[in-house]
């Protein structure tokens, strides 16, 4: 007698041979009912219930699925039976099929739809991958719903959004009644800016702010025909103070470097540097109005409430004062990444990572990433831009003498302040730094000298957040839901691509005496050169960008240069 086994497992069958099937009808299976039928020949061979599913079992190609249900949770298998196995005295018949059966009763036919096959292979895959997806969704629409970033705004800035909405007096958004200077420089081909969505931002702007507290300065060079009515209709429109200038800057006005082929350019930083003094003008003529903040602007797109918290609610002291020397938006060129890197720096002065939240490295202490990680709406940083800047006036407003744009501040600190403060450019020729970045080190070098271990009073509001265009801007309150799902996978990939980048200069401290590689056009070399330094090391990079002053339609404006050889 054989032994018994409750059930038949996997190594006890084995596939039909195709010949063994060439007696059956062609067109049709071998299926429950030609089991039934041979029968006949056994009468003790009956089946009452169908094979569940899974049964027999196979080896399985992939972990999963190990079973599939049907609605009634079993399938009946094809199979045929080996008469020259079939042996009547060792069965025993029971309820469940096979109960009792001998290991060699039967040789079933796997279906084919259960073998190893390529189809099944790729369905396991798409089910990994589906498995992930599903993952990503639910993480994305948890951290969405229970874990937004930077999305619930502090109590002060509800209060003060609350108040410009439910009113429409002018003025209501200035509740201390604070004068505030708003300077901006365009390149508006069309007027398309200007009778756009900016201009239509700053006109609510001023309103909640209130006219007679605001003096709007615009400098556009070299403005079209479209650009010129689009701005002097704007004028037209508002009834605060404005100085509205358009004309054309000569490039000889402006300082040349010599390069390595004799050709003397005009650096870059020092054309941007010269067009953004020139909007600040009127508050050299304006002598008579003391302003109390200064409110930069590109050409972005902005919720003017969002300028209201920049200016009166980032690091908001005990009085309801925001304590601030400088404080800056984040701005975008697409709904996830962010645009400025080339004027940011962190809180150490090392350059910003991958341009996406929460956008600082690691690097040194990591202060300014901690702060972003906090939801802070003052991170200490040592410079930034972000398309949207508030200043303290009060730097930019002495009643001293013009400066050049090149006037550089190594000087002791009791004679800068006796300056009105001014973007400025690097006059090394292989040298560049933003002036956007150079302004926030001076502003910092005036305020706390070499101090700047705690603070350096410039600070970025991620709360407040701009883009280059509408549709843009029209995103960012929902992709800031989901930001907190980034930081792990931005800190991975800034230390896979080391960054931040290395600077030689970041640790230089205004007053020191260095040893520097500087290029010399008479021998059409480098040498070291011994030097006194100012502020804003930290800055720069080695590389050189110049106006490119005949450039042609479809041109850019600007072209980079590699440094000569020998570095």
């Amino acid at each position: 007698m054989a032994p018994f086994d409750d059930r038949i497992r996997a190594e006890t069958y084995e596939l039909l041979p195709k010949t063994s099937l060439s007696s059956e009808k062609p067109g049709r299976d071998y299926d429950h009912e030609d089991a039934l039928s041979s029968t006949k020949s056994h009468p003790g061979l009956a089946w009452e219930h169908p094979l569940p599913i899974g049964w027999p079992p196979r080896p399985d190609c992939l972990a999963f699925p190990r079973r599939w249900w049907s609605g009634d949770g079993y399938k009946t298998y094809k199979y045929r039976p080996s008469s020259s196995y079939l042996d009547e005295e060792s069965i025993s018949w029971g309820r469940v099929p096979f109960r009792g059966a001998s290991r060699r009763l039967f040789h079933f036919v796997v279906p084919s739809d259960r073998r190893c096959t390529p189809r099944l292979v790729l369905w396991g895959l798409c089910k990994i991958v589906l498995g992930f997806l599903g993952v990503c969704v639910f993480m994305i629409v948890f951290t969405g719903v229970f874990l937004p970033s930077y999305a619930r705004l502090p109590e002060h800035y509800q209060a003060l959004e609350r108040i410009c909405l439910n009113s429409k007096r002018a003025g209501r958004g200035n509740i201390h009644g604070e004068k505030v200077f708003i300077a901006a420089t365009l390149n508006d081909p069309h007027g398309s800016i200007v009778g756009g969505q900016w201009g239509s931002a700053v006109k609510e702007l001023v309103d909640l702010l209130g006219p007679e507290n605001v003096h709007l300065s615009v400098y556009e060079n070299d403005p079209d025909h479209q650009a010129r009515e689009a701005l002097e209709s704007l004028g037209g429109q508002l009834s605060c103070n404005t100085s509205l200038v358009m004309n054309h800057m000569s490039h000889d006005e402006l300082p040349r470097v010599s390069l390595p082929d004799g050709e003397k350019r005009i650096k870059r930083i020092a054309f941007l540097s010269e067009v953004r003094n020139r909007a600040l003008r009127p508050l050299q003529t304006n002598s008579s109005t003391k302003f109390d903040k200064l409110l930069y602007l590109n050409d972005v797109a902005f919720n003017p409430i969002d300028a209201l918290h920049l200016l009166f609610s980032t690091n908001l002291d005990a009085t309801g004062n925001a304590q601030y020397s400088a404080a800056c938006a984040v701005d975008f060129m697409n709904p996830f990444k962010f645009y400025d890197r080339y004027a940011s720096r962190d809180f150490e002065g090392h350059e910003t990572g991958l341009p996406f939240y929460p956008w600082f490295t690691t690097a040194g202490k990591g202060q300014s990433r901690q702060d972003v990680l906090d939801q802070s709406d003052a991170v200490r940083v040592r410079s930034c831009w972000g398309g949207m800047v508030a200043f303290d006036a009060s730097p930019f407003q002495n009643n001293i003498e013009n400066l050049s744009s090149s006037t550089t501040l190594a000087k002791p600190s009791e004679e800068i302040e006796a300056s009105p403060l001014r973007f400025r450019y690097e006059t090394d020729p292989f040298w560049d730094a933003s002036e956007c970045c150079l302004v926030h080190a001076d502003l910092t070098y005036l305020r706390y000298g070499l101090n700047t271990s705690i603070s350096t009073g410039i600070l970025m509001n991620p709360y407040v957040r701009v883009a280059y265009d509408p549709y843009t801007l029209s995103w960012l309150p929902y992709t800031r839901r989901i930001e907190s799902l980034y930081p792990l996978i931005h800190n991975i990939l800034n230390h896979a691509l080391h960054m931040p980048a290395f600077n030689p200069r970041s640790w230089e401290q205004p007053g020191d005496r260095v040893l520097e590689k500087l290029w010399d056009i008479e021998s059409a070399s480098w040498k070291m050169v011994k030097k006194t330094i100012g502020p804003g090391r930290f800055c720069g990079r080695r590389s050189i960008s110049v106006l490119n002053e005949f450039a042609g339609e479809g041109e850019k404006a600007f072209v980079t240069l590699p440094p000569p050889p020998g570095l």
